[in-house]
């Protein structure tokens, strides 16, 4: 039996530009947490008579603090993909350089970093998201793993995941074997019994071909060029039961 005709047991999926469109929410994320902690920190500041030179943003603008956190992830590269360590401890810095005390710029680090992680999970999944995994779940064993800073259990969507693996907090961003490893080994299923679907050749495709597993690939506007055996690609991930069919898998009608 090839390993296209194998009966397919779980299907792992990737969050961000998979199952929903990331890059506003970034975008709307990064900016807002920024304005709050600017905001907040005057208002505190004025309130207790304090005083600064120059209001936090305008010392440090929005560019600043993604320099820091790049010369951070330079600096740590076992903490590079641990993005929520990687902006707390940025904020911490910058907080310290405006002139707080290490214990208040700890504190308004994280308080940031509260309103981040509010905005951050202001996603909107795709319409057919829903119906799509509550189908899946009936035939297959289902498991998320991202590289983002999303807690897929603070989600509606969550419930569809039992398994779901953080491959940043395990100091094992994607393309490393490490995140497919643990949530394979969690759904108690081999690679080969196994889809992965995700949008990155890099951080997805690779790395889950490499281990056996098949891929659905989420690469709208490519040229339809031959793909190695096993990896499918698809527009959207409302493509995915399509593809199942073709495979001679269960699928959702």
């Amino acid at each position: 039996m090839t390993r296209q005709t194998l009966h397919l047991e779980a299907i792992t999926f990737d969050l961000d530009d998979t199952l929903w469109d990331n890059h506003g929410v970034m975008v709307a994320t990064e900016t807002g947490h920024y304005e709050w902690l600017d905001e907040a920190l005057h208002e505190w500041v004025s309130r207790n008579g304090r005083t600064f030179s120059q209001r936090f943003v305008e010392q440090f603008p929005l560019e600043c603090f993604e320099r820091r956190r790049r010369a951070l992830a330079r600096a740590h590269p076992l903490r590079r993909g641990d993005f929520t360590w990687l902006r707390e401890q940025a904020l911490r810095e910058l907080l310290s350089e405006h002139g707080l005390d290490p214990a208040m710029a700890e504190q308004w680090a994280r308080r940031a970093m509260a309103r981040f992680m509010e905005l951050r999970h202001q996603v909107a999944p795709h319409p057919e998201v829903e119906a799509l995994l509550v189908e899946l779940g009936r035939h297959y064993r289902l498991a998320s793993i991202t590289n983002g800073n999303v807690d897929v259990q603070r989600l509606a969507l969550g419930r569809h995941f039992p398994v779901a693996i953080a491959a940043g907090e395990l100091l094992a961003p994607k393309p490393d074997a490490r995140p497919f490893l643990a949530a394979l080994a969690q759904l108690g299923t081999a690679p080969s019994r196994a889809l992965h679907v995700g949008d990155s050749w890099r951080e997805d495709v690779e790395p889950a071909r490499r281990l056996g597993m098949q891929v659905a690939w989420i690469s709208p506007h490519v040229d339809d060029l031959p793909l190695p055996p096993g990896i499918y690609r698809l527009d959207h991930v409302r493509e995915l039961p399509a593809l199942l069919r073709r495979l001679g898998q269960k699928a959702p009608e």
